[in-house]
């Protein structure tokens, strides 16, 4: 499984914290290592500088080999609890994808 991180004009994501989330999201996945290809990440910030309650954003999208990409985002006070919300999603819409592969 492949993770490519993208991030807006206002984040710079520095070594430590992209292996750190790289680490989160492959750890959080292994279950579904085989179906996922590729995962992208896309973190943002959904008011640029201004403060605000639940305006970072993690969209993750889960390349599955042979389907249609899945894509699921959450939003969050800060980029580690907007991306723990977004793989706690994917995980749930993995399972019924995983589930539906397995009944056919």
């Amino acid at each position: 499984m492949t993770i490519q991180l993208n991030t807006d004009k206002n984040l710079t994501i520095h070594q430590e914290y992209d292996e750190k989330i790289q680490s989160q999201l492959t750890e959080g996945l292994s279950r579904y290592s085989d179906l996922i290809t590729r995962l992208e990440v896309h973190l943002s910030d959904e008011n640029g500088s201004k403060e605000g309650l639940d305006d970072k954003r993690c969209l993750l999208e889960a390349r599955i080999t042979g389907k249609e990409p899945i894509a699921v985002s959450n939003l969050g006070n800060t980029y580690d609890l907007a991306i723990t919300g977004a793989l706690s999603k994917l995980k749930s819409t993995l399972e019924k994808v995983a589930g539906k592969m397995k009944s056919h």
